[in-house]
């Protein structure tokens, strides 16, 4: 772990000073270590937080039945990574190297000293974040994923652990001769891929992102019976800005994500037009920060726990969600987002993830290595894509049906696709079909103009044309646009708020349905933009606290 990020070593694992050990010294306890005692085990649940009093404690990837050490502690400094403040489980193992002294500090006071000691929190956010990103990068932790790159379901899964921040070591059955050898030990077959082995310990056969989550302690047990000041469901950059004002004001926040944190947004390679980023910052990067913000103020974040139904009849509200359960709120924050829209192109299903894609990340673009791409679409996200995947595809081509790209894109984008040799824009082009055996393999493309049909030899084609929004889970609660939009503040019609029982106004933000608003690209006349959405979702928190109020 320290090897790979060795030019930030003292900002992964930081000595704390006496005085700031003394600071720590009144939220725990200390905890006598003997030589070879495992303090805490790989897999354990909210475990504590530890700095090194006395002695030495290293910290052990357990695999295969051995021990790899990535790091040795000593005096002042201390265990964990991000896991901690989210309250998940331990990645690796902690064990004492000798005898010793450790100060024990349970969660909830580091979660109190990071949300209130301003010096401390710096030191820690940041050590335990560089510390993530490490084990993320070298593929260390307690997770082993085997699949294939001709598996679509595998595609999921990676992108799945990947957009939730957790690392895990990457089998390939095609390419990795070990790869036999580790089905044959745990009992399953090539036929079963993917497979997710859990800290060596639970095999998942084709896992369901909900079942993934369960088996990597995500989540959380979430109490049904509590009400919240507020449900935000939906945890894109939206959603997420909502979680971090509102816990960061004091509100009980839960946010409720359906797949991972980012939306639409989190799969972007990179965002150039952010306040406050002048070299960009990749979608994913954006999210993780963001989620890690909101985690510190408070905000519980439940991951592969979409919403089902809103029921709106009763106050408080409550959120039924697909396995069953249900959470209630005084407070509802729609923050669905969208989903790209698929295609009029019947065999483009049977290449989801095997050659059509619906996101550009660094997942697909290892895959794409030294291949020829198509994108379809003219807005942000295909220009983002289109530069990204340049870098890694032999050539790209950027299919609209208009003539060109600069009523849908930023001026920045084009200007940069017009710089990148391998990507040439295709005007009044629509893709007609594809073809393929196993993988895509070719698709073939109209031009709108002559009528002309041609085939391209291409094998990975991304899909970014319109989208739809995400409010089928609604059932009648709000009042939609035409187009399933959701409708607020101004907006609403004289029709929509026929069974409205307050004397004021909708406030702008609010849906039809008192203390229910709307906000990111869900929201009917909302600017399909990052930051606007990021705007919205803090705004409503002020209207948030005057419903909470009435």
């Amino acid at each position: 772990m320290a090897e790979s990020y060795a030019d930030r070593s003292a900002q992964m694992f930081p000595r704390l000073s006496p005085e700031q050990i003394a600071r720590l010294a009144s939220q725990g306890r200390r905890r006598q270590v003997g030589r070879g005692e495992i303090v805490v085990e790989q897999g354990a649940a909210s475990p504590d937080f530890f700095v090194v009093i006395s002695g030495e404690v290293e910290i052990v990837e357990p695999r295969d039945g051995e021990e790899r050490r990535l790091i040795l502690l000593t005096h002042g400094q201390f265990t964990g990574e991000i896991s901690l403040v989210a309250g998940r489980r331990n990645l690796l193992r902690i064990r004492a190297c000798m005898d010793g002294e450790l100060l024990a500090i349970p969660p909830d006071a580091l979660r109190r000293i990071v949300q209130t000691d301003a010096d401390l929190s710096e030191l820690f956010v940041r050590a335990f974040l560089l510390r993530r990103a490490a084990l993320i990068s070298a593929g260390q932790g307690d997770t082993v994923l085997v699949g294939s790159i001709h598996s679509a379901a595998t595609l999921r899964v990676r992108e799945f652990l990947s957009r939730n921040g957790q690392p895990y070591a990457y089998v390939d059955v095609d390419v990795d001769p070990a790869a036999q050898e580790l089905l044959d030990r745990f009992g399953v077959r090539a036929g079963d891929i993917p497979v997710l082995i859990c800290r060596s310990e639970r095999v998942l056969k084709n896992p369901s992102n909900e079942e993934i989550a369960e088996c990597l302690g995500f989540n959380r047990e979430l109490d049904p019976a509590a009400v919240r000041d507020v449900v935000v469901v939906g945890a894109g950059p939206a959603g997420l800005a909502a979680a971090v004002y509102g816990a960061s004001e004091g509100l009980d926040v839960l946010v409720l994500e359906g797949n991972a944190p980012g939306g639409q947004a989190g799969s972007s390679s990179r965002i150039e037009n952010y306040l406050g980023f002048p070299t960009g910052i990749s979608g994913q990067a954006l999210a993780a920060r963001a989620y890690t913000q909101a985690e510190k103020f408070g905000a519980e974040i439940a991951i592969a726990r979409p919403a089902a139904r809103l029921d709106c009849e009763h106050r408080p509200y409550a959120v039924e969600l697909s396995d069953g359960a249900s959470v209630k709120a005084r407070a509802i924050v729609i923050a669905t987002g969208v989903q790209y829209r698929k295609p009029d192109c019947a065999e483009c299903a049977r290449f989801e993830g095997v050659g059509v894609y619906y996101a550009a990340t660094p997942i697909e673009a290892q895959l794409c290595r030294g291949h020829d791409v198509a994108i379809v679409g003219g807005g942000n996200s295909a220009g983002q894509a289109a530069v990204f995947l340049a870098s890694h595809a032999r050539s790209v081509r950027v299919l609209v049906r208009g003539a060109g790209l600069s009523e849908t894109m930023s001026r920045y984008l084009i200007s940069r696709i017009e710089e990148t040799p391998n990507v040439t824009v295709h005007a009044y082009h629509q893709i007609v079909g594809v073809d393929g055996e196993r993988h895509l393999e070719r698709v073939q493309v109209r031009d709108g103009r002559s009528g002309d049909t041609r085939t391209l030899p291409v094998r990975h084609l991304f899909m970014m044309t319109g989208a739809d929004p995400n409010t089928r889970w609604l059932q009648g609660c709000v009042a939609l646009d035409d187009k399933g939009f959701v409708r607020t503040g101004g907006d609403l019609r004289p029709g929509d708020l026929s069974a409205w029982p307050l004397s004021r106004a909708p406030h702008a933000l609010e849906t039809s349905a008192p203390g229910v608003f709307a906000v990111g690209d869900v929201r009917a006349g909302s600017m399909k933009r990052v930051a606007s959405a990021v705007g919205e979702g803090s705004a409503c928190i002020q209207l948030v606290h005057r419903v909470l109020a009435e």
